[in-house]
């Protein structure tokens, strides 16, 4: 864990440097993201808020995304994790959204994807996307793999904004 947790320093460093904010809103690292961004000092000047959308449930009622808007989307595709980092950024006014879904194991998903697989988004002043596959069924290990991929996006998201 503690590698997850080893980046969001500088992240942390470089939001509040440019006074920016971020929004997440998580799937198969539940609550990584968050935590590792809430463990680094001064959080609150830089963090927004963050919710776990595990199911499509949890993705209706706590981004707000209507059936309609869900039934439109491919599981674990970049247009429909981008649309979690959009609707997260939007719904609290923040300058980034970072969000991911993905399948942790040791199964795969109801879809048909096999575990270790992950997609990430940042959206904000720049936008980018990325899949992730490990092969592996282990659901730590994919969870700090999945994170620390969340975060290393988010940092090039931000150097390509300077």
């Amino acid at each position: 864990m503690s590698l997850v947790l080893d980046v969001p320093h500088e992240l942390a460093a470089t939001l509040k440097a440019r006074r920016q904010t971020i929004g997440v809103a998580e799937s198969s690292t539940g609550g990584l993201l968050s935590a590792g961004l809430l463990a680094v000092p001064g959080a609150s000047a830089y963090f927004l808020g963050s919710t776990v959308i595990y199911t499509l449930r949890a993705r209706r009622d706590l981004l707000g995304l209507t059936q309609a808007a869900l039934d439109r989307q491919e599981p674990l595709t970049e247009n429909y994790v981008m649309l979690c980092a959009d609707t997260i950024r939007t719904r609290l006014g923040a300058t980034w959204g970072l969000a991911e879904l993905g399948a942790t194991g040791p199964a795969g998903t109801p879809y048909g994807h096999p575990p270790g697989i992950c997609v990430v988004a940042v959206n904000g002043p720049v936008s980018l996307t990325r899949r992730i596959e490990t092969g592996s069924p282990d659901r730590e290990g994919n969870m700090a793999v999945f994170a620390r991929a969340a975060f290393e996006l988010l940092g090039e998201a931000l150097a390509q904004s300077a």
